[in-house]
C-alpha cells in the first residue's frame, strides 16, 4: 500500500510538471521536497483515517491549483497554501509548523482559509447570513477570494456528476456570489464561464438551444470575422506595431440576456461576437498606440459614436483598461472592436491577480476603497442582512461613471448614483449635512442622478440630518451604511428624550412607574420592541396622556378582565394579503424537510408534481418555481438569500391536481380542434380548464390548460396529442 501511495504522489504531484517547474522557479530543492514529505506524511494519515476520500481531496486540490497557476496567474505561496490546507484541516500540521518552514504569506492565506472553512461548516443552506461572514472573511485577504473562485469553478465544472438539488445549490452560490465577485475583481473569463455552467444546471433546454444555434452559424460567423479582418491586416501591416487580432464569440449566458432583454430571435442579435486587437507595446506608448489603431479601424469603418467606451483615459475600478468602439462592418452589420495592450488584456482576463506581475503598474486603490466599504457595511449589526447584500450587489454589478468636485477631483461612482451618494463619498459629515447640489452650475436637489462628466459643489447646513427617505435617494453601500447609521443615533436621542418626558408627565400625575406593567403594556400595543414604542411618541404617533391612561387601567385591577381596544400606530398595522394556491401539504418538502408549510405554485412557470422545483421567499410567502422557470436565473443572481431548496416528497394525496398550458401548433383543418379535445376528454385523471385557437394562413395556434396530477399523465397527454394528424408541437408553456 505504501508504495502504491508513493507512486501515486509522485505522478499526480511533483511530477506534474506545472506545479513541480512552479515550486522551483523560486524555491530550493530541500523546500520543494519538504513540501513533498509533508503532504506523503499528512495523506497516509488520511487514508489511515477517511479511506479513498483523501486520494479524491488531494486531486481536488491540485486541480484547483492548476486553475489558479493557468488561468488566474498566481504563484508559488498561494498554490503552496492549497496544497498544505487540508493537512491543517486533519490536524496533521499546524500553524506554527507552516510559519517554521514555509514563509509568512503562506500563512496568512491558510489562516484565511481556514476561517473560511470554519464558517462553511456552519452553513445548513444557501443562507444570506453565512454569505455575510464568509464575505467578512475573505475581504481580510483577496488571495482568499481567488482561492473560492477556483475551488468554485471546478465544482461547477465537476457538477454534472451530482444530485439535481447539489447542482441547483451550486448553481444559486454561483449566480448570485461567485460570479458577481469575479466580475468586480476583473476575471471576466471565470465569470463568464460560471454564468454559462449555473444557465446549463438550471435551463438545460435554453442552453442547449444557444450552443446549438451557435454550432450551426460558426462557420458563416467565420468566415464574417475574416472579411472583417483581412483588409484591418493589411493597414495595421503598414504600421509596424506588433500585434495579434482575433475573433471572439460572447458567452452564452451573454447572449441569452440579450434574447430576454431585447424580445428578438436569436437571428436578430447582431453583436454576437467581438473583434479584439491585442497590441505589443512599451508602457510609455501604449495609449498612443492604441489610438492609432482606433484612428485606422474608425478611417475603414463607419463608427457608431454613440457605443465608444474609452477606459483608456479613466480604467474601471478593477484595473480594466481597454478602448471599446462599435463599427459598420461588410454586409451593412455593427461590429464590436476591443483594442488593448498584451498588459492590458492579461489584466482582463486575470483581474487583481495579473497586477502582482506587473510591478511598475500602480494598483487601483479604488479596489481597496471598496474593500474596505464593504467590510464597513457588513460589520454593521444594525443593518439587516439583506439590505447588507443589496449594498453588496450594487457595488459589484452596476457600472461606473466619473464625476468632478469643483477643483477637478475626479470621483468615481455606480451607475445611478446621486447628489447625496457623491456627497457621502467626499465626506459623512458632508453628506449628513447635505441640503442640495450645483450640478455644472444649475441648483439640482439631493436626489438629482448624476451623469459621467458632471462637475458637482454640495450645498450643505448645519441644522439638516439624515432622514429615513434618504435610503431611497442612494445606491452606493458607503451611503446606505452611514445614514442607517446616523438614522440610529438619531432615534437613540429620540427614544432618551421619550422616555424623560414620559417620566416627566408620570411624575405630574403623581403615577408610580412599574417597570413590569410598562412592558406588559408596550406588549398590549403590539410593539415589537421598546424602542420602536418610545420612537412612537417621540413622533407623536402616540399621545402621552393616552398612554398613561392606558397604562393606570391596565394596573387597575377592577379592570383586570376587561377586553380594552388599544390604538395602535400605522406603522404597526400589517395587512395579510388575499391568498391564492395556498397549500399546505405533505406532497412537497422544503428546505430542511419541513413539511405543512403554506406556499403557492408560481404563475409565470405553473410547477406541477414531479417537475424539479426551488422555493422562493416572497413578500408574499414562499412560492414554488421550476428549476427553468423563464424567471429562475434572474431569481438566483439577484435573491440568493431568499432561495429555498424544494422537493416533492414522493407521496401524493390522491386528489391533488395542478394547472399545466400547453400550446398547441398544426394544420387548420377540418375537426382537428375537436379531435384534441376528445383526446383530453378521454384521458382518465385529466380535466381541461381553458381553451384558445387562433387561426392564419392555414396555421392554427392555441393555449390549452389542463388540470392533472402529475408530470407523467403530461407526458403522456402531451405525446398522445402529438400524433393527431396535422399538429406539428405541442409544447409546455413556461
Amino acid at each position: 500500500m505504501k508504495a502504491e501511495l508513493n507512486i501515486y504522489i509522485d505522478k499526480y504531484i511533483f511530477l506534474h510538471r506545472k506545479l513541480y517547474a512552479l515550486f522551483r522557479q523560486k524555491w530550493s530543492m530541500q523546500k520543494t521536497n519538504l513540501l513533498k514529505t509533508i503532504l506523503k506524511d499528512s495523506l497516509q494519515k488520511s487514508i489511515a483515517e477517511t479511506s479513498g476520500s483523501a486520494l479524491n481531496n488531494l486531486v481536488f486540490d491540485m486541480k484547483t491549483a492548476v486553475i489558479l497557476v493557468d488561468e488566474i496567474g498566481l504563484k508559488q505561496a498561494v498554490v503552496c497554501a492549497v496544497l498544505l490546507f487540508r493537512s491543517v484541516l486533519n490536524g496533521h500540521l499546524t500553524i506554527d509548523d507552516i510559519r517554521k518552514n514555509f514563509d509568512e504569506e503562506v500563512v496568512v492565506i491558510v489562516r484565511g482559509l481556514k476561517k473560511v472553512n470554519d464558517l462553511a461548516e456552519k452553513k445548513s443552506r444557501v443562507e444570506s447570513e453565512n454569505y455575510i461572514k464568509l464575505l467578512l472573511s475573505i475581504a481580510e485577504d483577496i488571495r482568499v477570494v481567488f482561492i473560492l473562485l477556483a475551488e468554485q469553478l471546478l465544482l461547477m465544472r465537476d457538477a454534472k456528476e451530482l444530485a439535481s438539488e447539489q447542482r441547483l445549490n451550486l448553481s444559486v452560490e454561483s449566480a448570485y456570489l461567485y460570479a458577481p465577485l469575479a466580475h468586480r475583481l476583473g476575471l471576466y473569463t471565470i465569470k463568464s464561464e460560471l454564468e454559462d455552467l449555473s444557465l446549463k444546471y438550471t435551463d438545460r433546454e435554453t442552453y442547449d438551444f444557444i450552443a446549438r444555434k451557435l454550432n450551426e452559424t460558426k462557420r458563416s460567423r467565420d468566415k464574417y470575422i475574416e472579411e472583417f479582418i483581412n483588409p484591418l491586416k493589411e493597414q495595421l501591416d503598414k504600421t509596424n506595431l506588433k500585434y495579434d487580432i482575433k475573433g471572439r464569440t460572447k458567452s452564452i449566458h451573454s447572449i441569452n440576456n440579450k434574447l430576454k432583454k431585447q424580445k428578438i430571435e436569436f437571428e436578430n442579435i447582431y453583436d454576437l461576437f467581438a473583434i479584439r486587437i491585442i497590441l505589443d507595446s512599451p508602457t510609455e506608448m501604449e495609449k498612443a498606440h492604441c489610438w492609432q489603431v482606433y484612428s485606422i479601424i474608425t478611417d475603414m469603418y463607419q463608427p457608431n459614436p454613440k457605443r465608444l467606451k474609452d477606459w483608456l483615459s479613466i480604467p474601471k475600478s478593477n484595473g480594466y483598461e481597454s478602448l471599446h468602439i462599435t463599427v459598420m462592418g461588410p454586409a451593412s452589420k455593427w461590429v464590436e472592436v476591443q483594442i488593448r495592450t498584451r498588459r492590458m488584456d492579461e489584466i482582463a482576463e486575470r483581474g487583481l491577480a495579473a497586477h502582482w506581475k506587473y510591478k511598475g503598474v500602480k494598483e487601483e486603490s479604488t479596489l481597496d476603497d471598496w474593500l474596505k466599504s464593504l467590510r464597513e457595511s457588513l460589520e454593521n449589526k444594525d443593518v439587516d442582512i439583506k439590505d447588507k447584500l443589496g449594498d453588496f450587489k450594487l457595488d459589484l454589478y452596476d457600472e461606473e461613471i466619473f464625476v468632478f468636485t469643483p477643483k477637478g477631483d475626479l470621483f468615481k461612482l455606480p451607475k445611478g448614483a446621486s447628489v447625496l451618494d457623491f456627497a457621502f463619498a467626499i465626506h459623512t459629515k458632508l453628506g449628513a449635512t447635505c441640503i442640495s447640489g450645483k450640478v455644472n452650475g444649475k441648483n439640482v436637489p439631493i436626489k438629482h442622478m448624476l451623469k459621467s462628466g458632471d462637475q458637482v459643489e454640495i450645498n450643505s447646513s448645519s441644522h439638516q440630518s439624515p432622514k429615513q427617505d434618504w435610503l431611497n435617494y442612494v445606491v452606493t453601500s458607503k451611503a446606505k451604511t452611514r445614514i442607517r447609521q446616523l438614522l440610529k443615533e438619531e432615534a437613540g436621542k429620540q427614544v432618551d428624550i421619550a422616555k424623560e418626558m414620559l417620566l416627566r408627565r408620570m411624575k405630574n400625575r403623581k403615577i408610580d412607574l412599574e417597570d413590569s406593567l410598562l412592558m406588559q403594556l408596550i406588549k398590549k400595543l403590539k410593539y415589537k420592541t421598546v424602542t420602536d414604542f418610545y420612537i412612537d411618541i417621540a413622533a407623536e404617533k402616540l399621545e402621552v396622556n393616552w398612554v398613561m391612561d392606558r397604562y393606570l387601567e391596565l394596573g387597575d385591577k377592577e379592570h383586570e378582565h376587561k377586553d380594552l381596544s388599544f390604538a395602535t400606530s400605522a406603522d404597526s398595522f400589517i395587512m395579510k394579503p388575499y391568498s391564492q394556491e395556498v397549500k399546505s401539504t405533505d406532497e412537497l418538502i422544503i428546505d430542511q424537510n419541513l413539511t405543512g408549510v403554506d406556499y403557492r405554485l408560481a404563475k409565470c412557470c405553473n410547477p406541477i408534481y414531479g417537475d424539479e422545483i426551488f422555493g422562493f421567499v416572497s413578500s408574499q410567502g414562499i412560492k414554488i418555481h421550476r428549476i427553468n422557470c423563464p424567471n429562475a436565473h434572474d431569481l438566483f443572481s439577484r435573491f440568493g438569500y431568499r432561495i429555498l431548496k424544494a422537493r416533492w416528497s414522493g407521496k401524493t394525496s390522491g386528489t391533488a391536481s395542478y394547472t399545466s398550458v400547453l400550446r398547441v401548433i398544426g394544420n387548420d383543418q377540418f375537426n382537428i380542434v375537436a379531435n384534441l379535445m376528445s383526446i383530453i376528454s378521454k384521458e382518465n385523471g385529466v380535466q381541461m380548464r381553458s381553451i384558445s385557437i387562433d387561426s392564419n394562413d392555414g396555421l392554427f395556434q392555441g393555449n390549452i390548460a389542463v388540470m392533472l396530477a402529475n408530470t407523467s399523465m403530461l407526458e403522456q397527454l402531451m405525446k398522445k396529442l402529438r400524433a393527431v394528424k396535422g399538429v406539428k408541437s405541442v409544447e409546455r408553456v413556461n
